[in-house]
């Protein structure tokens, strides 16, 4: 073989591995979906009373224990990304929400309405039995650790809190975000859910603060 042929036999080589890297990664990101879900409808079935077994999840999400152990090194590694996953969805669901809407007043209201509504019965229970089987980790819905839902629900209102000529939105933000998935974690845990007066006067004080930190230049 000349050296002209090294070249393109390299290049096939090449595209070759790639594919196959591409398929074992589409094949292990469908296990692990498999495995989230398995691990949160086993969590519905337990409730708070019990706690959902390694084989009772491997066995719903039709993988073996060989499948579970090579992306997760134990039950709690796997809770805790159900925790995470949770963060993710409703940081999808409430951007969702706020996309419907054109001004940035009503893009906040818009956020604080889709944050409190995690606190419908059925969502809340399901939220509830995640939580206890996380265990410490569970203090990732408030504390700020493992990009914690308040985190990733703050820079949602960078937007709207910059057309409002906020002075800082990241910092106001932040504090919002807290606030309110602190008020959504009350709501929880004492199985209530807020009136549509609640959520206004929530929203109120969201966009009293956003007004706050905003200077004024009327002078």
């Amino acid at each position: 073989m000349n050296k002209n042929a090294i070249l393109p036999e390299s290049e096939l080589v090449g595209r070759i591995a790639r594919q196959a890297v591409a398929e074992r990664e589409a094949e292990y990101a469908g296990e692990i979906r498999r495995l989230l879900d398995a691990a949160l409808e086993q969590v519905r079935r337990c409730g708070t009373s019990t706690r959902p077994r390694v084989a009772d999840i491997v066995v719903a999400a039709g993988l073996s224990n060989d499948a579970f152990y090579r992306h997760f090194r134990s039950k709690d590694a796997l809770m805790a990304a159900v925790l995470a996953d949770g963060a993710e969805r409703l940081t999808r669901y409430v951007a969702h929400r706020m996309s419907k809407e054109a001004q940035p007043q009503a893009r906040v209201r818009s956020w604080v309405a889709a944050i409190l509504a995690q606190a419908e019965p059925a969502l809340a229970a399901d939220t509830r039995a995640v939580l206890c089987h996380t265990g410490a980790l569970g203090a990732d819905l408030v504390t700020g650790r493992f990009g914690s839902a308040p985190q990733r629900l703050a820079v949602l209102l960078h937007a709207p809190f910059a057309e409002l000529g906020v002075s800082d939105p990241e910092f106001t933000a932040g504090l919002l975000a807290y606030a309110t998935v602190g008020k959504l974690s009350e709501y929880l845990w004492s199985d209530t859910e807020p009136d549509a007066a609640e959520v206004t006067r929530l929203g109120d004080f969201c966009l009293g603060a956003a007004a706050a930190a905003t200077p004024d230049r009327s002078g």
